[in-house]
């Protein structure tokens, strides 16, 4: 039998979420609305004088190649960060859930890197891979392998996808850990019992029924590429060598606070925006049909 919260007074419903609302409507619809306004505007650096220019700043974006050469990376950067870090929690989260001895352990230091914060990470790895000094650079030259992310564009975009999805990985590591503690073990005994392999068993029975867990994760996880990576770009790679790894983000802050194109970078946030809710929209509307819930 469905049980439902009957409240007294009409109000106290719009009372208990209007902290939540407040939260909303001041760090994002507020946001928005400036940064709407002010994608239709031009405005000197010094923010003296501003002038209506309409869609100008919009045309001007289309036209200028280094911006549309960031949709691509910033592509190429969102669906690395988002498969290789699904996949790499994935399996650390399937072997967690058969640790036995020193369990908690275990899953603390896995849980670690969230702890972490994104300039710290994009600064970490940075060390790690400069060279001379870094340790994984120093391995690196001594297997033979010449690592320069300062002017191969290849090894900058392998260093901020490895940052990225070591910064990330704790949390899709804790979901799909938990959604595989809540699959019954019935179901995997039935098919143990019926001469079922465990790769049979996991394809079969067990990703599937993680199928909500990681339509979330995969939401979340194309969100956090195009947002939450940026003070790893800034601290690893300024977007070098070159503009090779300017995503999108890391493009707008670029723009308004380093060219001081306020307009333009305004409708760079614009763009971004539109973009991120619009691949929501299409994995809401198309991926979560093969969820089964």
């Amino acid at each position: 039998m469905e049980k439902r919260v009957r409240f007294r007074s009409a109000w106290l419903p719009w009372l208990l979420v209007a902290p939540q609302m407040a939260i909303v409507l001041v760090f994002f619809f507020w946001p928005a609305a400036q940064a709407l306004y002010q994608s239709v505007l031009q405005q000197d650096a010094f923010g003296m004088a501003t002038e209506f220019v309409g869609l100008e700043n919009f045309r001007r974006l289309f036209a200028d190649e280094s911006y549309l050469a960031s949709f691509k990376t910033t592509a190429i950067f969102s669906v690395l960060v988002a498969t290789i870090g699904l996949t790499l929690a994935l399996l650390l989260a399937v072997m967690a859930n058969r640790v036995v001895r020193g369990a908690t352990v275990y899953k603390t230091l896995l849980i670690w890197p969230y702890a972490v914060a994104p300039v710290v990470a994009g600064v970490l790895w940075l060390l790690m891979f400069a060279s001379p000094y870094g340790v994984v650079a120093y391995a690196l030259r001594w297997l033979g392998i010449s690592w320069d992310h300062l002017l191969n564009p290849n090894h900058a975009m392998a260093l901020i996808v490895m940052a990225a999805v070591w910064k990330q990985i704790s949390y899709n590591f804790l979901f799909f850990l938990a959604g595989l503690q809540s699959i019954p073990q019935s179901l995997i005994e039935a098919a143990t019992i019926d001469g079922a392999s465990p790769w049979h068993r996991f394809w079969t029975i067990v990703f599937p029924l993680l199928s909500p867990t990681t339509f979330f994760l995969l939401v979340i996880n194309v969100v956090y590429a195009f947002f939450d990576t940026f003070a790893i770009v800034d601290a690893a790679t300024h977007g070098g060598p070159g503009k090779e790894t300017a995503i999108l983000v890391y493009k707008v802050y670029y723009d308004g606070f380093k060219a001081l194109d306020m307009g333009g970078s305004a409708a760079q946030s614009v763009i971004l925006m539109a973009i991120v809710i619009a691949l929501t929209v299409v994995q809401f509307r198309f991926v979560e049909k093969k969820v089964q819930y």
